[in-house]
């Protein structure tokens, strides 16, 4: 259904919004009236509860978001009810007078159907968790969660003072150091290796060995502190035929399976940016702690999550033939989730985070965000852009947040601002009034920020936005924020270089709302293109970056045949050294762009630069070391065309005149080869001019005149060399 025929369903707030109903109603090109509400969770109920006859119904609310959905489960009602937050994120602003194209867009953004579903990845936890930390503290939560878990612990050295093993055997407890943790929730494994001479699993905990040792370096942790044992080995002689204790026992390694770790350790095994799910690292404070364990009661059952890419193997510029190429993905992936395998990327969906910095940072567009799908951001970032420029609106400028910390760090300016609560910092000499959102700010909330990469960003300017600002509340890994602000370069290089005045692209780094108010408020728009955009963003990366590109270059101030850019940009040329090339075309086999092209004609290396993403594929695998990088964006028509990089006189056939080779590659290999045993004439091969010859001919003209030599050794003659014993 078209915005014009839902039933939009506005409220001022108690009158704390200067909302215009007339002038929404025409941005919106509304076919109906649009009534300004003032209590309309209040005491206009009623007119929310006839609007439920209607088949759609989007109401200008969240914060009462639970109490319409209430109202419309009581009401039985069947049509569709949406929410949008137009008050901090518009009508609390100092600026909320002038926000109607704002408040306009995020209607319209609102009122669009929702994103296709996407394939979901499942989990299942049955409750079983491994505790692991030093004995004091992992036997107390052992003994705290063993009511509701499946519990078993992992006693790690350390002095274990006053520590004390439970007198009933009541889970498994074991000691040792761990080596290796992998997995997810309800797939764990854990490998760790024992150290101490006790083995706990064996221990009857008899207390023999605690009576026995004279330096009392056992205690009821029922582990031997090695500092205080001088070597007595009393204690393995009372210990006897039960066995548990072996001071020549080396490092014993065991592996078991869990659904959940809890790592009370000081520094835990995983050191990732992002834990997987079921993995809960709290250290050594007992309110993370505590906080922690709860989590794990929530943890069991059935679990579904999206899956939050596509990969497509196929134009993955990661290797080719063991020769590296591109390992973006793996360089920032936070989880660990993307590996190498082979001339691919391989990627456990169940330990993805969803943060899409690796689609964000894929050259070619071989990993893609699904989450929502980039033609669906494209839908969004359009239609408000678009409603924004009718309604009047000017310079725009789409804030990029993600859904939880960075949603609730913008919408807190609002909160401050309708109070009229003064800030004062390093920037303000004296006191003034928080302002909200500028009223040009459009907030866009995904799921991660570094989902969003330059593809979209350049197409939000080619639609005419002023700039695209990312907001960090401070949580996301350096890594992400490093990879932001390098794309975030290449892509403002490109569009300084076309004449655009300003700074197009910002990431904000802010934990709390009157430090991003500050940065907010100082921004200066920047200059967009004058005819905006009409295309769609495309699910094809490198599709959606022509598409915006090419407009942004045929409507630039300072129109460019060719920008120059930094090293590592996914655009460029690649120059071959003729005089060392030899054109075995190996550097074509290495290409997953098609960038690098053979021809049927001649020998000739052929080469199509909008195709080329820069991996270093062919560089990395030409033998000759002929090729060479040049990063720039060639913005003609001749980047679509294929142009000869080296060409050869081909070399033909010494028999059948057949051209089968290139007449350097022949050359190089004749003189590099000539002076060789096996070659020389009278060699110690045997038919040493002969085997020279060959060199000279075509793959079927080899093995007849192989066929045909009379004076070729044969293995008869080989086996009559071989003395007897």
């Amino acid at each position: 259904m078209a915005l014009q025929d839902k039933t939009i369903k506005l409220c001022n707030c108690n009158r704390t919004m200067p909302l215009d109903a007339k002038a929404l109603a025409a941005a919106l090109k509304s076919k109906t009236p649009i009534t300004i509400h003032t209590e309309l969770c209040r005491k206009e109920a009623g007119a929310f509860n006839e609007a439920l006859r209607d088949p759609e119904v989007l109401v200008a609310c969240t914060q009462e978001a639970p109490l319409f959905l209430e109202i419309a489960q009581a009401a039985e009602a069947r049509g569709e009810l949406g929410f949008v937050n137009i008050r901090e994120n518009a009508g609390w602003s100092s600026q909320a007078t002038s926000a109607t194209p704002k408040i306009a867009a995020l209607i319209a953004m609102a009122a669009l159907p929702d994103p296709e579903p996407v394939p979901t990845v499942s989990y299942s936890s049955k409750g079983s968790v491994l505790v692991i930390g030093p004995a004091e503290t992992a036997v107390g939560w052992a003994e705290r969660l063993i009511g509701q878990l499946d519990v078993s612990v992992l006693v790690t050295p350390g002095k274990n003072t006053g520590a004390e093993l439970p007198i009933e055997r009541k889970y498994s407890v074991w000691s040792g150091q761990v080596a290796k943790v992998t997995g997810y929730l309800g797939a764990f494994e854990v490998e760790w290796a024992q150290h101490n001479p006790i083995d706990l699993e064996v221990c009857t905990r008899c207390n023999a060995c605690v009576r026995s040792c004279p330096e009392g370096a056992i205690d009821f942790a029922y582990q031997i502190d090695l500092d205080k044992c001088k070597a007595h080995r009393v204690c393995v002689k009372a210990c006897g035929a039960i066995g548990a204790i072996d001071f020549n026992r080396t490092d014993t390694a065991r592996t078991e399976r869990f659904d959940l770790v809890f790592d009370l350790s000081r520094e835990p095994a995983l050191k990732t940016p992002d834990l997987p799910q079921g993995y809960l690292a709290p250290g050594d404070d007992p309110l993370e702690q505590a906080l922690a364990a709860q989590k794990l009661g929530q943890l069991v059952g059935d679990f579904e999550k999206p899956k939050f890419f596509l990969y497509k193997e196929r134009i993955c510029a990661h290797s080719r033939s063991g020769q590296p190429g591109c390992t973006k993905c793996i360089d920032v992936c936070s989880t660990g989730a993307i590996t190498s395998d082979g001339d691919r990327v391989k990627i456990e969906a169940h330990l993805c985070a969803g943060c899409g910095g690796c689609s964000t940072v894929c050259p070619s567009g071989a990993m893609t965000y699904a989450y929502p799908r980039v033609p669906d951001i494209g839908a969004r970032l359009k239609t408000a852009l678009t409603t924004y420029r009718d309604a009047g609106g000017k310079e725009a400028c789409l804030l990029i947040h993600n859904d939880e910390d960075g949603r609730a760090l913008v919408q807190s300016m609002g909160r401050l601002a309708a109070s009229g609560t003064l800030l004062r910092g390093r920037s303000r000499p004296v006191s003034t009034a928080c302002r909200g959102l500028p009223s040009r700010m459009i907030p866009i909330a995904v799921f991660h920020i570094a989902s969003i990469g330059m593809d979209v960003w350049l197409g939000a300017i080619a639609y005419g936005a002023s700039q695209v600002v990312v907001v960090s509340a401070g949580n996301e890994p350096e890594g992400y924020v490093e990879a932001i602000r390098a794309q975030m370069a290449i892509a403002q290089t490109i569009l300084s270089s076309l004449g655009y005045a300003g700074r197009h692209l910002e990431l904000i780094v802010a934990d709390n709302a009157p430090a991003l108010e500050t940065e907010l408020w100082a921004l200066a728009p920047a200059l967009a293109p004058e005819r905006p955009g009409t295309f769609n963003l495309s699910a094809e990366k490198r599709t959606t970056l022509d598409f915006a590109i090419d407009h942004l270059a045929k409507n630039a101030p300072s129109p460019k045949e060719e920008i120059p850019l930094a090293a590592g940009a996914p655009f460029g040329r690649i120059e071959v050294n003729r005089a060392t090339c030899t054109l075995c075309k190996a550097c074509i086999g290495a290409c997953p762009e098609a960038a690098l092209l053979d021809s049927p004609e001649a020998p000739m290396l052929r080469f199509i630069e909008r195709n080329c993403v820069q991996c270093g594929l062919c560089a990395n695998t030409c033998p000759e070391d002929a090729i060479t990088l040049v990063p720039r964006l060639l913005l003609t028509a001749q980047a679509r065309e294929s142009v000869t990089l080296n060409e050869a006189e081909p070399f033909n056939c010494v028999r059948c005149a057949k051209p089968f080779g290139t007449r350097q590659m022949i050359d190089n290999m004749m003189a590099k080869l000539t002076g060789h045993s096996m070659f020389a004439v009278g060699g110690s091969g045997g038919g040493g001019g002969n085997a020279l010859r060959r060199l000279q001919m075509c793959a079927d003209c080899r093995v007849v005149d192989m066929m045909a030599s009379t004076d070729e050794p044969s293995i008869h003659d080989v086996s009559m060399r071989i003395p007897k014993l």
